[in-house]
């Protein structure tokens, strides 16, 4: 096996990459690669800490892309692709998927792969891993197949939060973040970013909804994730309208125009050079 010594970094606001310890990750990563037999060649952070509004309970999330020895992928058989393991009192979330699954969710332009690849914490990456994914994820990416991902993640839970007093700050983030996707989808036709703040800062917003929502994150920092807060009207109606005006053009936007074959020749630089 060929294994990847990993390397951790980490984008603070400025964005620029400093050193973090998380020793209890590179362990157990490291022991879930040999145990499994498998190279990774990403690990990242997604969930509520890579968006940017954790609380103090949050878990980590830890979202891994591997690869198996050649021989592996020689097979008339199809055999498991994801490895999920629950650590450490089920605070350590990791769940990896194989290179070739990985491959054939981009070409579909799944927004969780889309949202892994950007993510500001990273705990591994393979030299040029990124430099090989990231221009695909841009030729594959399909702002319909995307904004019904944002629709469906959205929606799920946005009936619960309507005609509420209060509300679960959790769930009233992801509906926002996911509609803020929708948004971003409507109006630039690109990828939208994992990073929340950049959503709000970028997308039209009456200033003063924005400020409440800056206020919310401080709020939700120092909340645990069960914590109910006096729900916003014209925040919630703002989602609402958000969902409604995604909804409208979701079925006319366009597909992608990316070629299985561009990606399989990823797929054997994946296997030759790692």
């Amino acid at each position: 096996m060929i294994f990847v010594p990993f390397n951790f970094r980490f984008q603070n606001e400025d964005g620029k990459n400093k050193l973090m310890e998380e020793a209890t990750i590179f362990t157990q990563l490291t022991e879930l690669a040999k145990s499994k037999d498998v190279t990774i060649l990403y690990a990242c952070e997604t969930g509520s800490r890579a968006w940017g509004f954790p609380s103090p309970d949050s878990d980590y999330d830890v979202r891994m892309i591997y690869k198996h020895e050649t021989n592996w992928y020689l097979s008339l058989s199809e055999k498991k692709d994801t490895i999920e393991t629950m650590l450490m009192d089920r605070d350590l979330d990791i769940t990896g998927w194989d290179i070739r699954k990985c491959l054939r969710l981009l070409w579909k332009s799944n927004g969780a792969l889309l949202e892994r690849l950007q993510s500001p914490i990273v705990y591994h990456e393979a030299p040029g891993f990124l430099d090989l994914w990231r221009p695909a994820a841009e030729a594959c990416f399909s702002p319909v197949a995307t904004m019904y991902h944002y629709l469906r993640m959205g929606r799920n839970g946005f009936d619960e939060l309507q005609g509420q007093p209060e509300v679960k700050l959790k769930k009233l983030f992801y509906a926002l973040r996911a509609a803020l996707a929708c948004e971003w989808i409507r109006t630039r036709n690109s990828i939208p970013p994992i990073v929340f703040q950049t959503l709000l800062e970028e997308l039209e917003m009456d200033s003063n909804l924005r400020s409440y929502v800056k206020e919310l994150i401080v709020i939700k920092a120092e909340k645990a994730e069960s914590y109910l807060h006096p729900a916003n009207p014209e925040l919630i109606r703002f989602i609402a309208t958000c969902y409604e005006k995604a909804g409208e053009i979701a079925s006319s936007l366009k597909g992608s125009a990316s070629k299985e074959a561009d990606l399989d020749n990823i797929f054997l630089e994946l296997l030759t050079r790692y």
